[in-house]
Parts: C-alpha cells; structure tokens; sequence
C-alpha cells in the first residue's frame, strides 16, 4: 500500500502537479483563465500546428472584413489572405486542399472545406500598418516568417538600409505576436466555445459575415 501511494506522489511531481514538498504547485493557484492561456501559449511555441492551424483559421475569418485587427504601436493593423493558402485536416477523405488566386483564401470554396473539418495550414498574407505594407508567409507548423515582403526602403546608404531591414523584420515580427497574442486571449476565453466558434462555423456555410474588430478589442489587444 505504501509502495503505491508514494508511486502516486513520484508520478505527481513528474508532472509537476506538485512540487518537492508536496505541496500544490503555483499553476493550481493562478486565474483560471491565466493558467488556459499559458498552456494554449506553450502549445503554440512546442509547435503543435493543430493550434496554428486554428489561429490561421480565425485570422482568415476576421480579416474577411477588412479594418484593423489589432494596434499595433498605436498603428491598426489590417491584414488580407492574397495568393496561395493550403488547407489540411486530420480525419475524412479530403485531407489537404490547396487554394490559388489573389483572393481564393475567401472563397466559397474555401470556406465549405473548412466547414468540412480543414484548417488553413498555410498562407500569404498582407499587412497593412500606416503607409507600410509588409506580405509574409506563415506556415502553422511553428508560425515562422517565411518568404517575407518588406516595404521599400527609405535610406540610401548600405549600412543605414541593413539597419533599416533589421528594423522592419522585427517589426513584422512583432506583428505576428501581436495577432497570435489576441488570438490566445479569445482561444482561452469561455467564449471561445460558446460564441466564436458558432460564429465561425456559421460563417463558414455562408450563413453570417466575418465581424469587424471593435475599439475595445483593439484597445485589449494592444494591452496584450
């Protein structure tokens, strides 16, 4: 009996429910919706592209509006699914699907595939923050920047434009957080199960539009 319970506390602190004195570890005491967050974050950084694939997903259902999504630097922040976008599932016969076309990403077609139990796995997109624009490519798989676009230069000296490329990578960086930062914050919310995804489910069969961001949720999603 006693070989079986301390089996049982071996097997808690391996999981780190526990800590070495056995007591209750510090995620058991954090806001509910706190501790969601974190391990919806964990997961996307691990590179679990399930969680890519949705947020992609629910990109491409607010970006169907057009407006800013988030602020970025007290600059919204528009973005447009343009060119290819590859859509992948896990279960059914249709397993991958590949959409070509300045705007296929808003097809109806697209959208009945998702409908079906697709995500967006890949995708070109715009960004659009002030007079910048930047295009990128995002892959869920770890959400990498690939073959990115960047605005056109404003210097002229070699050392000034490598300065000025760096900056605008990063900026392009921080953009990209900051939609996956507001996208966790509705991913780990109660209302994500409740009211988004009906909204996008309805969506998707054509039955709503995509909403349009509100001052609120860019103000919440510029605090991060």
């Amino acid at each position: 009996m006693a070989t079986r319970e301390q089996a049982r506390i071996e097997a808690a602190f391996m999981r780190g429910d526990t800590g070495v004195d056995g007591g209750a570890t510090e995620e058991e005491t954090r806001d509910e919706a706190q501790v969601e967050r974190d391990k919806a974050r964990e997961q996307l950084l691990r590179g679990r592209a399930y969680l890519g694939r949705e947020f992609l997903t629910w990109l491409l259902w607010r970006s169907e509006s057009g407006g800013a999504l988030v602020d970025f630097e007290g600059t919204g922040l528009e973005v447009l699914y343009t060119g290819r976008c590859t859509l992948r599932g896990v279960n059914g016969d249709v397993t991958e699907m590949m959409a070509k076309g300045t705007l296929a990403p808003y097809s109806e077609n697209v959208r009945h595939s998702l409908d079906r139990g697709l995500l967006v796995h890949q995708a070109r997109l715009r960004f659009t923050h002030g007079e910048k624009v930047y295009e990128v490519t995002l892959d869920a798989e770890f959400l990498d920047i690939r073959a990115a676009k960047l605005p056109e230069l404003m210097t002229e000296e070699e050392d000034d434009q490598l300065l000025e490329r760096l900056y605008l990578t990063e900026q392009l960086s921080g953009m990209v957080d900051a939609l996956v930062v507001a996208f966790l914050q509705v991913r780990a919310s109660r209302n994500w199960s409740k009211k988004v995804v009906p909204e996008m489910k309805s969506w998707m069969k054509g039955e709503s539009e995509a909403p349009k961001a509100t001052k609120v949720q860019l103000a919440r999603a510029a605090r991060g």
